[in-house]
């Protein structure tokens, strides 16, 4: 399958998960509810409740079973991103006001907790619906509610991390978004497993390695994107993680790989919100210049590759090719 039918299965599946979420948020008063769909309405790639999906119709599963769990996953990721965008105080996502920006940060706190709320409510009465058994459903919820405090764990590691006046190792960074970003990707695929009919504890552990891998790698392209990224694209001025000061990867293999005047100019302006656009492009070439774009995605290819190893065992079918596809897509992309 091609990087270009896997954009195209995404946007359809995007559409599903996005209608099936809306149908779920009402309530009173609805100025709540409004703020809990904000971004839920903006858009996004919607990969997690796509490996949910396409995880589950590996194993003879089908939509309907799997969309009870794919809308959980990602009113999960939606509740993070609000939490996320208040402790970072951001004004954009998704080219649009961020929740607290636009509903103000006490709605959009709630709204938070209504996503995160709604999320198992859904997952419990939904996938009864489906056809699911008791067994697989309280699996289910507790592997997402353990997923949820491995992100919150990453968060605050990355926040100790931030404050940290040195520099975190390789090993140290790729173990916070091993639980920051890659949990919700390794539950995501271990829920679309459950989803399906009588799943072994082994399908479910291999689908899980590769929801984690191809978590770590979205999260090393998302760093990179966070310095070299085209702001007409990501919505973000460029260069905007090193001003920023953000302890990413490629900021830290830029460190380690630039010399003498380069470097200088780097740590400049690391962390200085008052750098110029002039400096920071100057920067960000640099940056370009030795290499770090190639380093981040050769990172990023590595965790593909053990990703796909994880499924290999299996035969070929139209699921499987798309959470392989899926993976060349989250090394390519550029937003």
């Amino acid at each position: 399958m091609k990087v270009s039918s896997v954009r195209d299965e995404l946007e359809s599946n995007a559409s599903v998960v996005k209608e099936f979420i809306l149908s779920i948020l009402e309530g009173e008063p609805k100025e709540l509810y409004h703020a809990s769909a904000h971004y839920i309405m903006s858009g996004g790639k919607r990969l997690r409740p796509f490996m949910v999906v396409k995880s589950c119709e590996m194993f003879g599963g089908n939509s309907k079973k799997a969309l009870p769990a794919a809308a959980a996953v990602e009113m999960i990721h939606n509740f993070s991103l609000v939490h996320d965008d208040i402790m970072d105080n951001d004004d954009i996502r998704h080219s649009v006001k961020t929740v607290h920006k636009y509903y103000g940060t006490p709605l959009a706190i709630l709204s938070g907790d209504i996503l995160f709320s709604k999320a198992f409510q859904l997952l419990a009465i939904n996938s009864r619906k489906a056809g699911l058994s008791e067994k697989s459903i309280c699996d289910m919820i507790a592997r997402l509610s353990a997923a949820c405090i491995q992100v919150c764990e990453g968060q605050a590691t990355d926040v100790n991390m931030a404050s940290n006046k040195t520099f975190s190792s390789e090993s140290q960074y790729i173990a916070m978004i091993g639980k920051k970003t890659a949990a919700l990707f390794e539950v995501s695929c271990a829920l679309g497993v459950l989803s399906a009919t009588d799943p072994s504890t082994r399908d479910v552990e291999n689908l899980s390695s590769f929801g984690r891998n191809i978590g770590i790698a979205f999260q090393l392209i998302d760093d990179l994107i966070g310095i070299i990224g085209d702001p007409k694209v990501t919505g973000k001025a460029v260069g905007n993680d090193i001003r920023e000061g953000k302890k990413t990867y490629p900021i830290l293999l830029a460190l380690n790989n630039a010399k003498g005047e380069n470097r200088n100019k780097i740590l400049k302006v690391f962390g200085s919100k008052n750098a110029s656009s002039v400096d920071l492009e100057e920067v960000v070439k640099i940056i370009s210049i030795i290499g770090i774009d190639r380093l981040v995605r050769n990172a990023a290819k590595a965790h593909i590759d053990r990703a796909i190893k994880s499924i290999e065992c299996y035969e070929k079918s139209d699921a499987k090719e798309a959470l392989e596809s899926s993976a060349s897509f989250i090394v390519e992309r550029s937003l």
